[in-house]
C-alpha cells in the first residue's frame, strides 16, 4: 500500500482563532465525550491516524493491517482552553501504562477462529457469515492478536504542543509506579471515522441512553452507552 499520503501531515485547517489537538486514549467514543465537556472545546471528531492506508474504513482499521490508531481530533479556542487543560483530560481518561489495551470494545469470536469488534457485526460490515460462539466485554489476556490499535498517544501540531506534552508526561510519570507507554509524535493525516461513530455517546450509544455533553459535566462516562 502507498503510505505517503497517510503518513503526511494533517492538512485540515481549524476555524479562525482555533487550534487542533489530537489524542489517542483507547476506544474513541468515551474519549470524545470527555473532550466535548471541556469549556473552550468548540468541535470534536473521531477518526483514524498514524496508519499506512489512505482513506481507511473502520473495517480496514479493524483488520489489523493498516496500523491506524483510533484518535480524537479536538478543536479548541486557546483563549478559553489551554493545551495543558486538554492534556489533563487525556491523562485522566485512561491508563497510560497499558500498551494497546485501552477500553477495548466488545468482540465476537467466530467459529473460524477470527475475532471482530461487536460494532462491526451490528452494522453488518463483516463480509462472511459465521456463527458467533463466544462474547467478551474485554480481552485483557488475549493470546491472539488484537485487531484494533488502541494506543495511548499524543499527536502534536507544533513545537509548543510537543514541549507541553513531553513536560506533562514527565510530571505524570512521577505519580506512577509503572512506565508510561504513551507515544508522542507529530500529528499525521486525520481520516474522519464513519458518521455513526461521531458523537456516539451523545447520540445514545449502543443502548440508546444519551450522555450529557454540557461543559463541566462530571457524570460518569459509560463507554458503550
Amino acid at each position: 500500500m502507498d503510505s505517503s499520503i497517510a503518513q503526511g501531515p494533517d492538512d485540515n485547517i481549524p476555524a479562525p482563532g482555533q487550534q487542533f489537538a489530537q489524542f489517542g486514549a483507547g476506544c474513541f467514543w468515551g474519549v470524545e465525550l470527555a473532550f466535548q465537556r471541556v469549556s473552550g472545546v468548540t468541535k470534536t471528531e473521531v477518526g483514524y491516524s498514524q496508519g499506512l492506508l489512505h482513506n481507511p474504513s473502520y473495517e480496514d482499521v479493524c483488520s489489523g493491517t493498516t496500523n491506524h490508531s483510533e484518535v480524537v481530533r479536538v478543536q479548541y479556542d486557546p483563549k478559553e482552553c489551554s493545551y495543558e487543560t486538554l492534556l489533563d483530560v487525556f491523562w485522566a481518561r485512561h491508563d497510560p501504562t497499558t500498551l494497546n489495551r485501552q477500553c477495548l470494545p466488545p468482540y465476537i469470536l467466530f467459529t473460524d477462529g477470527c475475532i471482530t469488534p461487536f460494532i462491526l457485526f451490528c452494522h453488518k460490515l463483516v463480509p462472511r457469515i459465521a456463527k458467533p460462539v463466544t462474547f467478551w466485554d474485554t480481552l485483557p489476556n488475549a493470546n491472539f492478536p488484537l485487531v484494533l490499535r488502541l494506543w495511548s498517544g499524543i499527536y502534536y501540531y507544533h513545537t509548543e504542543q510537543e514541549k507541553a506534552a513531553r513536560e506533562s508526561l514527565e510530571q505524570q510519570q512521577k505519580k506512577l509506579n509503572r512506565k508510561i507507554v504513551t507515544e508522542i509524535l507529530p500529528a499525521k493525516k486525520f481520516y474522519k471515522a464513519e458518521e455513526y461513530h461521531q458523537q456516539y455517546l451523545e447520540k445514545g450509544g449502543r443502548f440508546g441512553f444519551k450522555q450529557s455533553t454540557s461543559k463541566g459535566c462530571n457524570d460518569p462516562i459509560r463507554c458503550y452507552g
